[in-house]
């Protein structure tokens, strides 16, 4: 009876972690609508899954000096669902998209190269629920 429990929630486990990679395949496809032509990937997709408005993702990025770069941040079918957060690495806020009602993307320039923490959270006026947090990151090609 052990090994057949054993079964069936490895069973189940596989089938959740094969649901939430396709999710998160779909949310990474509609995404890089926003990483337009002029624009090219930095060919990561920061992933992480969110069971709630209260987890927070992060992720830590070099931009590098006189660069253009475009942050696209993503969860569920449509825009406005993900709060993302740029901070260097002390801790200081650079920017935030609760601002700007959760904009999709955010273009910048930087001056010198900077370490960052990029933060995305689940916005609870939205009702998520849970979901794939989704950030990719294009820059300009000199």
């Amino acid at each position: 009876m052990k090994k057949f429990i054993l079964a069936v929630s490895l069973l189940i486990g596989a089938a959740f972690l094969n649901n939430t990679k396709a999710q998160c395949d779909t949310i990474a496809s509609i995404c890089a609508k926003h990483i337009i032509s002029t624009f090219v990937s930095d060919g990561q997709q920061y992933r992480s899954l969110l069971l709630n408005s209260e987890e927070t993702a992060e992720f830590k990025t070099t931009f590098f000096g006189e660069t253009t770069y475009r942050i696209a941040a993503c969860s569920g079918t449509s825009d406005g669902n993900l709060i993302f957060n740029i901070y260097d690495q002390d801790r200081h806020l650079l920017f935030t998209n609760r601002d700007k009602k959760n904009a999709p993307y955010w273009d910048f320039k930087v001056k010198s190269t900077l370490e960052t923490i990029i933060e995305g959270q689940l916005d609870a006026n939205k009702n998520p629920g849970s979901g794939c947090a989704v950030i990719l990151i294009g820059f300009k090609q000199k």
